[in-house]
């Protein structure tokens, strides 16, 4: 940690209380934080996972498209990294869903959280009889309340701040329709968070801990290409925007992500297989899969291989408060350091206790 931060250390009892505010998440999550990394496709993998989970938050593979044996050998990877709790992220929509959630039983994962739509209830229950809990995403308040009869033992509510495939709605909305009226499990707020000042405001309104992702792209133990990682330095709030849908007949899924050669093309790509489909060169569905199939590998070019003018830059609109690399254990203790400084400097507290 720089001297800068080190030497405004916040006070012990501001650090207290921030561990107070935290402490049902993080016995939740069994970390010293109650700070999930969000699961990134080609970011969040053993490295960054480990990385975390060793610096107190907690970190979470994204499974993606992986198949199960290739899951597996990410799971062993990285418990070879790490002593530490971490959780593994399955997309709901993967053709294999039951085959990953066993694959994460027998590797005896203790949190397995599903993305991406609402988990089937046989999945749902798999994971809990093997032992693991169960983590959800809930985009609105009845989903919410049903996720939890459905037995999600934690939700995340994700803000359309967030990069990659988003909601409609703003997590500031999203935590005022909910937090207020789910007590029974633990819930983690996602989408924007950058600053432990935001991390603290959303405790205070009833959250167990946050989510972020963005945030920790540039950590030091990120695979991410270093011409990815500088896009992200670079980047601005206003550069992560929403993909653009030029036609309704043609659903295009929101993706947040910054703006870049392969997303002004995106939309000259749309518009050139709309014209064909109105001339009669494509049926409707050959129209759509071939929107649909633009961005295939696109993530994977641009991390891994470092096109940052090709590929998908997915980033949040936190991006802009991400300056610099840092080790991922400076980046959490500076996000506690920053929540518990915020506390320590409201006048009228009592200070010490």
């Amino acid at each position: 940690m720089d001297a800068a931060i080190q030497a405004s250390a916040p006070p012990d009892w501001a650090l207290g209380a921030i561990d107070g505010l935290m402490a049902r998440g993080a016995a939740f999550l069994g970390a010293r934080y109650a700070l999930l990394g969000g699961a990134m496709s080609w970011v969040s993998e053993r490295n960054l996972v480990a990385a975390l989970s060793n610096a107190g938050a907690f970190g979470v593979i994204a499974c993606g498209a992986m198949e199960p044996p290739r899951l597996a050998e990410e799971i062993a990877a990285t418990q070879a990294l790490t002593t530490r709790p971490f959780g593994v992220n399955l997309i709901t929509m993967h053709p294999r869903l039951d085959q990953l959630v066993q694959v994460c039983l027998e590797a005896k994962v203790g949190h397995i959280v599903f993305a991406g739509g609402i988990p089937p209830g046989t999945a749902i229950k798999a994971a809990k009889d093997g032992g693991a809990k169960v983590i959800c995403f809930a985009p609105a308040l009845a989903l919410a309340k049903k996720l939890v009869r459905s037995g999600a033992d934690a939700l995340v509510i994700e803000g359309s701040e967030a990069g990659g495939h988003i909601g409609p709605v703003s997590l500031n909305v999203l935590a005022q329709e909910i937090l207020p009226h789910i007590r029974d499990v633990p819930i983690f707020v996602a989408g924007g968070i950058g600053r432990g000042e935001a991390i603290l405001s959303y405790l205070e309104m009833g959250a167990a801990g946050a989510q972020l992702g963005t945030r920790f792209v540039c950590a030091v133990e990120s695979i991410a290409h270093a011409k990815f990682k500088q896009a992200f330095i670079r980047g601005a709030a206003r550069d992560a925007m929403p993909s653009v849908q030029l036609d309704e007949r043609f659903p295009v899924i929101p993706v947040r992500a910054l703006q870049n050669a392969g997303t002004r093309r995106f939309l000259d790509h749309q518009a050139e297989v709309i014209r064909r489909f109105r001339e009669g060169e494509l049926t409707k569905d050959e129209a759509q899969l071939d929107i649909e199939h633009f961005w295939a590998g696109a993530l994977r070019r641009a991390v891994i291989d470092g096109d940052v003018e090709n590929g998908s830059l997915m980033a949040g609109q936190s991006v802009g408060m991400v300056t610099r690399e840092q080790p991922a254990a400076e980046i959490v203790q500076e996000l506690i350091w920053q929540a518990a400084s915020a506390l320590a400097s409201r006048p009228g507290l009592p200070r010490g206790g």
